[in-house]
This record gives structure tokens, C-alpha cells and sequence, in this order.
């Protein structure tokens, strides 16, 4: 068993844990402040190849795989961009590369993929109001029409809209009582962002104020033949493999983003004297917090490391990615929380870097899955037991 990186995965994280200190916390603050898409620090990525770290190499890109990407998102994420980092590496090298190396056409990899390796932004539509986690239930539909399809019903809490060029969006294809089994009738569609009948509104939220969440809208949206991504009514089993990387991406950057938190807290904590001239990181109350959450995200490192060599290696990774992300998740909301609390009301404070974090944080034991669904998950897949919903 071997638990050291490569030559080749140490040089990626070192690069990137490099850029991501050319934009550290003090951009992240401003373009937290200002709602802003991170537009340089994604342009570097751009620029630096990583954006095409899952690209085959004949459409552009480098052709690794998961472990190399949750390395990069890592470094990214403690050296600056804490936990939205992961999103930003999902809309995109994930819900674009991946579903279409994996389920796209010759033609549709050869047009859309060298721009995915570039840095286009594609968004995936898939929550809605009245299903949330209960995927099987969507209702925007795609009906038939003489030039392909017309795609109608609404989506909700859908990433980085205002940034994309193109939405991968799952849809009914195929009524329920239709289908042979439940998990049939779902279909993926990659299309256009400005495409006549799809409305988005951004929707106000608590954190990552740097990546937008929209409601969107689709009212009667035309969609040719050729933008269906992988085989009709099948896009449930196509989205599964979607999904576990987008768990995978979420643990590292929570890691990146606790481990920040950590060392933000440690530094004002080891500089702060109060009583006796004795440094606050002197007492086991200061210690004991940031100690377990550092045990928790090296747990939490590992098993992503796990899901990712199980998910480049063509194995069943479905456990490993939820319980990575479960621990991640209060691993990350106790390093933020604890080092705010260190701090005292200066943690408060927007120069302090952690509150930002901490409000970034918390969104992850609700999205991309909640924790409650994750152990229902591990008790049905894992233990064996009977479905409780």
C-alpha cells in the first residue's frame, strides 16, 4: 500500500498551492464582498493548464484523473479561496469534461472539450423545488418536437449561471409509468446559457458569494438532436458518474479550506497574549478545538484520496466519496468555527478571513448532498439495511 504522491501529483499540488497565493485571501475578501465571479484567479488557471487536468490530451488537456484534480483543489483552497474553490473546479472540468468524455459523441468531445481544457464555464441544471435530493422525481421535461426537443420546467440553487457558456440539464424524457425501472426515463442535454426560453435569477444567500446559485427557467427551449449527452432515458446511470467526482472536488476543498482556517487561527492565537504573558495557544481550550479538527480533515484527506484512486481506476467509489465528504464537512465547519471563536470578536470581523470561511463552509453539510442523505446512503449501500425513505 502506498501513500506517497508522485513526482508528477507533488509538482501539480506545488503549483497550484503557488497560484493560489498569488490570490489570497485579501482578493477572495474583496470579490467575496463584491459578489464577483473570480475572474483573474480563473484566467491563471486557464493559463496555467490546470483547467484541463481531466481533458484527454488529443482534445487539449493534460488527461489525468480525480486524484490529481482533488490535489490541486486542495492546495488552491489553503492557500487562499477556502471551500467555493470546489465548485469553481465542478462547473466546468466536471459537469462539462466529464460527462462528455465519458457519454458525449465524437464530434460533440471534439467541439466541446478543447474549450473545456481553456476554462469554458458549464453549468449543470439538475435541482428542483419539489425533488431536492430525490433526484428520480424531477419534472422539467423534454418532449419531442420535429426539429429534436423542447425542454420546459424549472430548476433551482444551479451554480455559476451568469458564468457559463453552456448548462448540462437533466430532464424527463420518459414518463415514470413508462419507464421499465425507476431509474429510467432521465436523459442529460448540453446547451446554450442564452438560448431563447431559459431565464435565470440569481438567488441572495448567506456565502460563496463568488460563485452565483439561480433559479432557472425553461420555457419551451429548443434542443437539437446532437446536444443529447450519452444514451436516451439513461442519464441517470451517466449522472452517478457525475456526481461522485462532484463529491470528491467538495472534500478537497473543505480539507484546503479547514486547513487554512487552522493556520489562521494558530497564528492570531500563538501572537495574542492576555493573561500572564502567556499566549492564548498555550491553553488546552484553544488547543483541544483545532487539534480534533485537524485529526478529522487528515480522515477526511485520506478517504478522498481513496474515492478519487477508486474513481481513476474504474472501481465502485460511491461509499468512499460520501463518507469523505461527511467528515470534510464538520471537519471544516469546526476548523472555521473554532478558529473564529479564538479569536474573539476580531474574528468577527471581515479581516480576520475566517468568518468568510465559516460562511462558505456551512453550505457543505447541506449541498452537493446533505449529511442526512449520506447516511442514508452508507446504511443502505454499506450495512445492508432496508431504505427509510
Amino acid at each position: 500500500m502506498e501513500f506517497d504522491l508522485t513526482e508528477q501529483q507533488s509538482a501539480i499540488g506545488e503549483v497550484a498551492r503557488k497560484l493560489g497565493h498569488d490570490f489570497g485571501v485579501e482578493y477572495w475578501t474583496k470579490k467575496d464582498q463584491t459578489e464577483e465571479f473570480p475572474r483573474e484567479f480563473w484566467d491563471a488557471i486557464c493559463e496555467s493548464g490546470l483547467s484541463g487536468t481531466l481533458v484527454p490530451e488529443e482534445f487539449g488537456g493534460s488527461g489525468l484523473g480525480m486524484s490529481e484534480m482533488a490535489i490541486i483543489i486542495e492546495n488552491l483552497a489553503a492557500a487562499g479561496a477556502g471551500a467555493t474553490v470546489g465548485q469553481l473546479f465542478m462547473i466546468g472540468p466536471i459537469f462539462g469534461g466529464l460527462a462528455i468524455q465519458r457519454f458525449g459523441t465524437l464530434a460533440m468531445k471534439r467541439a466541446e472539450l478543447p474549450k473545456i481544457a481553456k476554462g469554458q464555464i458549464v453549468s449543470m441544471a439538475l435541482t428542483e423545488a419539489n425533488a431536492g435530493s430525490n433526484t428520480l422525481e424531477i419534472s422539467t421535461s423534454a418532449v419531442r418536437s420535429s426539429r429534436g426537443w423542447r425542454i420546459s420546467g424549472s430548476k433551482i440553487w444551479i451554480t455559476g449561471m451568469d458564468a457559463a457558456a453552456k448548462v448540462l440539464v437533466i430532464a424527463r424524457t420518459q414518463k415514470v409509468e413508462e419507464a421499465a425501472r425507476r431509474t429510467e426515463g432521465l436523459s442529460l442535454f448540453l446547451i446554450d446559457c442564452q438560448r431563447r426560453g431559459l431565464q435565470f435569477t440569481p438567488i441572495p444567500k448567506c456565502g460563496t458569494h463568488t460563485l452565483s446559485a439561480s433559479s432557472v427557467h425553461f420555457d419551451d427551449v429548443e434542443v437539437a438532436d446532437g446536444e443529447l449527452v450519452g444514451t436516451l432515458h439513461q442519464g441517470w446511470t451517466h449522472l452517478v458518474d457525475v456526481l461522485n467526482p462532484e463529491r470528491i472536488a467538495t472534500t478537497a476543498a473543505l480539507v484546503g479550506c479547514g486547513e487554512l482556517a487552522i493556520k489562521l487561527g494558530v497564528e492570531y492565537a500563538n501572537n495574542r497574549k492576555v493573561f500572564r504573558g502567556m499566549p492564548v495557544s498555550s491553553y488546552q481550550g484553544i488547543q483541544f478545538p483545532l487539534a480534533k479538527a485537524f485529526v478529522d480533515l487528515q480522515s477526511a484527506r485520506l478517504m478522498n484520496y481513496k474515492a478519487a484512486w477508486l474513481y481513476d481506476n474504474q472501481r465502485p467509489n460511491g461509499t468512499e466519496c460520501n463518507i469523505g465528504k461527511l467528515i470534510a464537512a464538520r471537519a471544516a465547519e469546526l476548523a472555521t468555527d473554532q478558529a473564529m471563536q479564538m479569536m474573539g470578536g476580531m474574528g468577527y470581523a471581515r479581516d480576520s478571513h475566517v468568518e468568510r470561511l465559516w460562511r462558505d463552509a456551512r453550505l457543505f453539510r447541506i449541498a452537493p448532498i446533505s449529511e442526512e442523505m449520506i447516511l442514508n446512503f452508507v446504511a443502505t449501500h454499506s450495512l445492508g439495511m432496508p431504505r427509510s425513505y
